[in-house]
């Protein structure tokens, strides 16, 4: 099979290969003459198109052409432009419980993880080092250094450029991003480090914890040592060392298993291969009573309506509406228009607009019901599907992600990205070249769909492979150690 059409109403289908102008390939019974030299992941014209004319792919307009088409040509960003514009008005129309195939699949009752003192669970338990701002940076990172050089358990730093010379809504974004990262219970303990002078005054931060675990918790603050703060820091630290030691991994119900699902470095597979895998998956994880997290609100726009529906009841309609539609106003207002998407990565990849983007995005969240839709920055209370307003960016949004309170980060990708945000960051490629090409990156391989595995038997492999990381074995970005936070930026910087 040279390429696939994934809807019957499409008429567009993808090569699965490159294919070259002259050949001659079959759709649904149909022999089709290629046009123009097709690459892999990028589309090709079914039917004869006029200038206008709605281009549909996943069985939904995914933009209109910028001139006449012949069927067998090539549909890329250079002959097709976004339907999208500004701020839309939304009606609710639920579409009721819909059918959820798990192929039969369920998940084991329990994984191994670490039951904190206020009743959260962890699936890490190393000591992280947080800055309130980044001045201190540089502490971090050397207490860390000293720290590892001697110890099994690892102290891992996450520095960032914030925490002074910020207002209103930006100085807030950082202290509670700041404030989810302290909290979140894959760290056994944490060592908060504070310069003194800066806005994000550390005692005022300490508020922000409510009643947290003073043990694991502790504080330094650089301007009130005397003396060397990286010996004091370091001493900190074996005191933290010795609790941490002490905890053991014990049997957890699946139900509280928290998954983030993100995408990033798209290309035309990700929307037939890695990403419905991420659907099941998701659709598993909810229906054994835990918990996933959609993010990228932008890359949401043309696909929005299908979560809309899905809402389990209005108040939650209406919460996704403010959701989007509050992020193409924060787009309106710096002049930029809500269509500028895809990445030239993505378009590389053979994406072409932002609703063939979002129409592939979406599908990580499977077919259950959305229940709960969250701030930038706030913390679950629901479980079941929930959404959260992020941005497309892979480290905001895995950041966020992360924050929000997922023990791990799901990310699919077609063109590939080492990176990790401070919980584990599986990679899982869209295609089988890329895994072979990174497997010091990629986790897994959700190419071999197009290869003949089966969904159901891909399915069990990957739901085996995300609990055995539940459990403890490493990520591609642990075992190197890349470890990295972004907080979301939108003001001045004094």
């Amino acid at each position: 099979m040279k390429v696939i059409q994934i809807n019957p109403s499409d008429n567009v289908a993808v090569a699965i290969h490159p294919t070259h102008k002259g050949e001659t390939v079959s759709i649904g019974g149909k022999s089709l003459t290629v046009a123009d030299d097709i690459p892999a992941g990028h589309k090709l014209l079914l039917e004869d198109l006029r200038q206008g004319a709605d281009v549909i792919k996943y069985g939904y307009p995914i933009g209109h052409l910028t001139s006449d088409r012949k069927a067998g040509a090539l549909v890329d960003d250079t002959n097709i432009k976004t339907n999208l514009s500004g701020l839309l008005d939304y009606e609710y129309n639920p579409v009721g419980e819909t059918a959820v195939d798990t192929f039969g699949i369920e998940l084991p009752p329990t994984f191994r993880g670490f039951r904190r003192r206020n009743g959260e669970v962890g699936i890490r338990n190393d000591i992280w080092i947080v800055p309130t701002v980044g001045c201190v940076n540089g502490v971090c990172n050397e207490i860390a250094a000293r720290f590892n050089a001697t110890h099994d358990t690892k102290a891992i730093p996450f520095g960032h450029n914030y925490g002074c010379s910020q207002l209103s809504e930006d100085h807030e974004n950082t202290r509670l991003i700041l404030r989810d990262l302290v909290l979140h219970p894959n760290a056994g303990a944490v060592l908060i480090v504070g310069l003194g002078c800066e806005n994000n005054q550390p005692d005022k931060f300490l508020g922000l914890l409510g009643d947290y675990d003073t043990d694991r918790i502790r504080l330094m603050v650089c301007q009130q040592v005397e003396g060397d703060e990286v010996g004091t820091g370091l001493a900190i630290m074996e005191e933290l060392h010795a609790l941490v030691s002490s905890d053991q991994r014990q049997d957890i119900p699946t139900s509280e298993l928290r998954i983030g699902l993100k995408c990033g470095g798209s290309d035309g597979f990700s929307g037939i291969t890695a990403n419905p895998l991420l659907g099941v998956f998701s659709d598993m994880i909810v229906k054994a009573g835990g918990t996933s997290v959609l993010t990228e609100v932008p890359e949401m726009f043309g696909a929005e309506t299908i979560l809309m529906n899905r809402c389990e009841n209005e108040e939650l309609f209406r919460q996704t509406v403010s959701l989007i539609n509050d992020f193409k106003a924060y787009f309106l207002s710096h002049g930029e228009p809500v269509g500028e998407n895809p990445s030239p990565g993505n378009k590389a990849g053979g994406i072409s607009t932002l609703e063939e983007k979002a129409l592939g995005c979406t599908q990580k969240c499977g077919k259950s019901p959305v229940r709960g839709v969250l701030r930038y920055a706030e913390r679950l209370e629901s479980k079941g599907l929930n959404l959260l307003s992020a941005p497309g960016n892979d480290l905001v949004a895995s950041t966020a992600l992360a924050a929000s309170g997922c023990h791990i980060v799901l990310f699919t990708t077609g063109r590939g990205t080492p990176f990790g945000t401070f919980v584990p960051t599986m990679k899982i490629s869209t295609n089988t070249t890329l895994y072979r090409d990174k497997p010091n990156w990629i986790d897994f391989n959700a190419g071999t769909l197009l290869e003949g595995t089966s969904m159901a038997e891909l399915a069990r492999a990957f739901a085996r492979q995300v609990l055995s990381i539940a459990n403890g074995t490493p990520t591609n970005n642990e075992l190197h150690g890349y470890h990295e936070i972004a907080i979301f930026k939108t003001g001045v910087t004094l």
